[in-house]
């Protein structure tokens, strides 16, 4: 059985490697000059600057099935967030995973002692959902549900619309409440982490295990046409055709609906993240916990990279990501700007005339709109006609564990066809 893979983001590697796996020959074509689609690093004046703020969940199903967390190198955040406002900030957290943030969290006055049992009881109740198929049962928005649940207007102003504003990209909370119910579950059943040479390490790796597995993997190679013929599939790329017994379709959502003609998701989620560098002496006191803006969206979080992983910056500077949501029209400089302005408001008692932008990230589809039904409108991976599959995270749900899990649904569904 001879497979080709268009595309080399997580989803295609995955699919490449378990096809490989069960004995096929597997060819994986790649447009960019490495793999990783969305997932992606650099590295810049000595910093590691990652494709926009991205983490991962080692709860996820997916990257502990695929994943070997061992050789990533993992570095974790510490659990919760600071509640940053003009003159003030906070600490909200679980006293139980975090025994050194009960007292801060305990007594933390921009959430109620209401908000706070409600929130540790939410946690062991969805830490123990099934992790497979979470889309099942009532669905609303994730505003309404924590309205139906009894939050206070404080703890989802303060808390949720930044916090989850991170994760769906998407202040409003209009996205479906699965979404919400999966995450949480996911951050209550392990860490946030990235690895220490960067996100881009897991694409790699990935490679690595689809190589090992016998798969080729081929970059500056760009699919251009893939057509399904009688017991064949022709796959055009810009090197010449190849004919295979299945193509697998890895690419984004707007190439997939291009080579395949199956409608794909074409609402998307921007946001734009500012890379800044300060003195590593220029302390913030919220350790490795990620900064929420509970004033406004500008920016919608601060993320302390190199106190959660020291090797994202060189000895002497520390690494911030600030991310804002949507799309951005101010330059590079304004941006900036933006970002000294929280801090200096957060921490007026620090001064932030050092802080230099290292890089930015403006990422226009960063994640499909996902609102409370919106798996019903996503394509299946065997939409396509004839011997020609799906994989991405748009035909389960936008998020890592989304596009790992649908390459293994692809490279099944293969098989189950053609074996």
């Amino acid at each position: 059985m001879h497979v080709v893979v268009a595309g080399g983001g997580l989803a295609g590697l995955v699919a490449a490697q378990h096809l490989a796996s069960a004995g096929a020959e597997v060819e994986l074509f790649e447009t960019d000059e490495r793999v990783g689609g969305r997932v992606r690093s650099r590295v810049v004046e000595g910093f590691t600057l990652d494709r926009g703020f991205q983490v991962l969940f080692t709860g996820y199903p997916a990257a502990r099935r695929e994943l070997d967390f061992g050789d990533l190198d993992l570095r974790r955040f510490a659990p919760g967030a600071t509640i940053a406002a003009p003159d003030h900030r906070s600490t909200l957290s679980d006293p139980f995973g975090d025994p050194g943030a009960a007292v801060p969290t305990l007594l933390n006055r921009d959430v109620t002692v209401g908000d706070k049992l409600r929130l540790f009881r939410l946690q062991r109740e969805l830490r123990g959902r099934d992790a497979d198929d979470p889309f099942e049962g009532p669905e609303t928005t994730i505003r309404e549900y924590l309205d139906d649940r009894g939050f206070s207007r404080a703890f989802v102003e303060r808390f949720a619309e930044p916090f989850y504003g991170g994760i769906t990209l998407d202040r409003s909370l209009s996205t479906s409440s699965h979404v919400f119910e999966y995450t949480f579950g996911m951050l209550a059943e392990g860490d946030t982490v990235v690895p220490a040479e960067g996100m881009g390490a897991i694409p790699a790796q990935l490679r690595r295990r689809a190589e090992t597995a016998g798969a080729t993997v081929e970059t500056d190679r760009k699919v251009t046409g893939v057509a399904a013929g009688e017991g064949s599939v022709t796959v055009e790329t810009d090197a010449g055709a190849v004919s295979a017994d299945a193509a697998v379709v890895a690419t984004d959502p707007k190439a997939a609906a291009e080579l395949t003609g199956v409608e794909t998701p074409t609402e998307g989620k921007a946001c734009v993240t500012v890379h800044c560098s300060l003195p590593a002496h220029q302390s913030l006191d919220t350790g490795s916990r990620i900064l929420l803006n509970a004033a406004d969206d500008r920016p919608n979080t601060i993320a302390p990279m190199s106190a959660a992983a020291p090797e994202y910056a060189p000895e002497g500077s520390q690494l911030l990501d600030a991310t804002f949501l949507g799309e951005q029209d101010e330059d590079d400089e304004a941006l900036g700007e933006a970002v000294r302005s929280a801090l200096s408001s957060w921490y007026p008692e620090n001064h932030f005339g050092e802080l230099e932008v290292v890089g930015v990230d403006r990422i226009e589809f960063a994640q499909f709109a996902q609102p409370p039904g919106f798996r019903g409108t996503l394509p299946a991976v065997d939409a396509p006609d004839g011997a020609v599959y799906l994989a991405g995270d748009y035909t389960r749900w936008s998020s890592i564990q989304g596009a790992m899990e649908s390459g293994r649904r692809a490279a099944e569904a293969v098989r189950a066809d053609l074996q």
